[in-house]
């Protein structure tokens, strides 16, 4: 008689548990996938109806990304120079010339500062915060978790009005400060409930055995603790990442300009004859890398390590 476990998954689980994992990321990454087709597509191959999924590759959205163009007749081509580059020979293709490069450059700059210094701010305050509330004795500890919590009871967007009389005062719309501030507001309280219950689950004995050796607190902070809350800080900052560099209503309403984020910036791409939608899917497949290059460095601290709860009181 074959022995069997009541914990062991059978092999008909795990072969139904492996196609429904295949299928779940298969209609995940579908539409991923058909972004970035869009992106090396020509635009009438982009609007084609029904579409097309079998194309020439080209990247002339790429191209019309990052430059600025304008019509020119047969004559104004005939007298120029020959082209430089590979972007003025495809655009020259179009019987168009280049005049000057975009502002998409700008954007993403503006959305690496702001995503990645709110992401830096929330979880240096978020993890001191963490500490405190979960090694010592704070007066209305849970008065002031749950109003930290309360933060999150409604969507940011219900203060914008609020927020935009305050940063118009203050001198804060359209600044980069001004959206790593309004970001790190808005994350923290995340950044903080996530990072105690990481942090309560290391053992207090580590800490303990560290003021023995003449560690400062801060220093016992800094080399045991930090360690064993990667796993934990790592997770949080994809999340506040995620929320900051995707976030489109206050950067539309608080900046215009100089502060811009990428979002905001990438459906308004216009072509010469109307919307262009490759342009648009170059922009959100380039938008797409420094968040899944972020997670794939971290991917390693995601799992929890194995010192959580190694010590039993």
């Amino acid at each position: 008689m074959s022995s069997y476990s009541v914990t062991e998954p059978s092999a008909r689980s795990k072969s139904v548990a492996a196609v429904l994992v295949v299928l779940y990321a298969v209609i995940t990454l579908l539409p991923l996938l058909w972004i970035i087709s869009t992106s090396f597509k020509t635009g009438p191959d982009s609007i084609s109806y029904p579409p097309k999924a079998i194309f020439s590759p080209t990247v002339e959205g790429y191209v019309n990304l990052f430059t600025n163009r304008t019509r020119a007749t047969t004559e104004q081509l005939a007298t120029m120079p020959p082209p430089a580059n590979f972007a003025e020979e495809i655009v020259r293709k179009r019987n168009e010339v280049i005049t000057g490069p975009s502002r998409f450059g700008e954007r993403f700059l503006n959305s690496v500062i702001i995503g990645f210094g709110s992401t830096f701010l929330s979880i240096m305050l978020g993890t001191l915060a963490a500490y405190a509330f979960s090694r010592f004795k704070v007066p209305l500890k849970d008065d002031l978790l749950f109003f930290i919590l309360s933060t999150r009871m409604m969507p940011p967007i219900a203060v914008a009005i609020p927020i935009f009389l305050m940063y118009r005062t203050l001198g804060l719309s359209d600044t980069h400060l001004g959206m790593i501030l309004l970001y790190t507001g808005v994350n923290i309280s995340l950044a903080v409930w996530l990072l105690k219950g990481f942090i309560d689950e290391i053992p207090r004995e580590y800490e303990e055995a560290a003021l023995i050796d003449g560690y400062t607190r801060f220093q016992a902070f800094r080399q045991v603790v930090l360690p064993q809350a990667a796993t934990g800080i790592a997770s949080t900052a994809i999340f506040c990442l995620i929320f900051a560099w995707n976030e489109y209503a206050f950067a539309v309403l608080l900046t215009s300009g100089n502060a811009q984020t990428a979002p905001p910036f990438i459906p308004t791409i216009i072509g010469v004859g109307g919307q262009d939608w490759p342009a648009v899917a170059a922009g959100a497949t380039l938008f797409l890398l420094p968040v899944m290059i972020f997670t794939i460095l971290l991917r390693k601290h995601l799992l929890r390590g194995i010192t959580f709860g190694a010590v039993r009181k």
